[in-house]
């Protein structure tokens, strides 16, 4: 039998900002790992929506698609504010993750998408957010270069980068690639290429020529 989960008492939910984004503070207690229950809390927590990131692969030449963009997070942070990431959006009222990756895929890096995979959900900043991220890895056909894509109304200068998965891998280890978004679905490939490969490349052998 699974463990209980800790009992959470939300004494008071407040929005204190509501903007594009919200803020809402919570005054909560929680079961302590001891027994009872804590002391009074007071925690705000940014709420962005939810995202889908989706990390474009050609199975036959083992290379990804990886998007480059300014972030503002970065901005004061890291040594550059341009940031290598996986294609990805926040998910409007009424869309599937599969809906958002592949309308993103086409902005961002002008990609069709022919099959996409499940990979793996997580949280993105826990301690202050209840922003979650569901990676998909997407089938598709490198494009020989990269180009520039994004929607000019919306601010967007989004730089295309193709490259071998082993290159990509080599670029956390070396710093080049520090979003959590393309660390978590570079190695979730990573840890999966040969089932993915078999898949996808079995499936194009299918069709036939």
């Amino acid at each position: 039998m699974s463990p209980r989960e800790p009992r959470v008492e939300v004494l008071e939910r407040r929005v204190v900002y509501d903007g594009h984004f919200e803020i809402i503070r919570y005054r909560l207690r929680h079961e302590l790992f001891s027994g009872g229950m804590g002391r009074e809390l007071v925690r705000e927590v940014f709420e962005r929506g939810h995202a889908v990131a989706v990390l474009p692969y050609d199975p036959a030449l083992d290379q990804v698609v990886l998007v480059e963009q300014f972030r503002i997070g970065a901005l004061g942070v890291l040594d550059d504010s341009w940031l290598l990431e996986p294609v990805a959006g926040i998910v409007e009222v009424g869309e599937s993750p599969d809906e958002v990756a592949r309308r993103e895929a086409i902005e961002e890096a002008g990609l069709d998408l022919s099959d996409l995979m499940p990979a793996c959900t997580y949280l993105a900043s826990p301690g202050g957010s209840t922003e979650t991220c569901q990676v998909l890895i997407g089938r598709a056909e490198a494009p020989p270069a990269g180009g520039v894509h994004g929607l000019a109304e919306e601010g967007e200068d989004i730089r295309v980068h193709v490259m071998p998965l082993d290159e990509a891998l080599d670029g956390i280890d070396g710093g080049r690639i520090r979003a959590a978004s393309a660390i978590v679905a570079l190695q979730w490939l990573a840890l999966h290429r040969a089932g993915v490969r078999a898949r996808w490349t079995g499936a194009l052998a299918s069709r036939g020529p």
